[in-house]
């Protein structure tokens, strides 16, 4: 299946969400497996169906630097579990849109990751009928599970993800190399292992080639068969 076609069956899941409340997508899977493409992807369809979306990430919702790195910068562990303000993602952005409030206000952002520095976003109105999309790493962890009225993880090898991470960063040096192994990859088969986002996501893509996705699991529908 073509990506634009994975992503019309994404979009249909998306518009047949009834949850009397903005609808809340998480677009999960290990750094690099390329979430926000696929996530700002979905945004023309669903507005061309005349829906209200709002994009947001995880990664305007870090800890500073001290606390991510407080238990070393290579440290998986402190990947997983140090680096994200989930208190301010829960505060400011998921908590409003089930307050029964409409418009609900939402924040996207609360800090500034180049700045290692707080920031105040401006609010933004979401009526019932909006549709927000969350992408990011650790998004099906325990206790944002229930955040998620749609679930979709990119699955990507590690080996891929270090290549396009290595290409993204312009590089490939030993230092880059070990960051990338000890820290992010390791981190992810922690979430692996912890949070089984393979086996609680809704829709599971194999992500390793864009080009050509491959649905492998569409719980909605409750097909397990791989679709490309």
């Amino acid at each position: 299946m073509s990506q634009d076609g994975v992503i019309a069956e994404v979009c249909d899941a998306i518009l047949s969400l009834t949850p009397g409340a903005p609808a809340v997508i998480a677009i999960d899977g290990p750094d690099a497996s390329g979430k926000t493409t696929f996530a700002d992807a979905l945004v023309a369809p669903l507005q061309t169906r005349g829906c209200e979306v709002i994009r947001a990430s995880v990664d305007d919702f870090e800890q500073p630097r001290a606390d991510r790195h407080a238990r070393g910068r290579f440290s998986a562990k402190g990947y997983y579990r140090d680096s994200f303000d989930y208190g301010a993602l829960q505060s400011l952005l998921l908590d409003p849109l089930r307050s029964g409030l409409s418009p609900a206000l939402v924040r996207t952002r609360s800090f500034d990751l180049v700045a290692d520095a707080p920031v105040s976003s401006r609010p933004l109105p979401v009526t019932a009928r909006g549709i927000v999309i969350v992408d990011g790493v650790f998004l099906l962890r325990p206790e944002l599970r229930d955040a998620w009225d749609l679930t979709v993880h990119l699955d990507v090898a590690d080996e891929e993800c270090l290549r396009r991470a290595l290409a993204r960063a312009g590089g490939d040096s030993e230092e880059l190399r070990r960051l990338n192994e000890a820290r992010y990859l390791a981190g992810h088969r922690l979430y692996r292992d912890e949070s089984d986002p393979l086996g609680t996501a809704d829709v599971v893509i194999d992500n390793n080639e864009p080009a050509k996705p491959v649905i492998r699991r569409f719980a909605r529908d409750r097909s397990d068969q791989a679709r490309s």
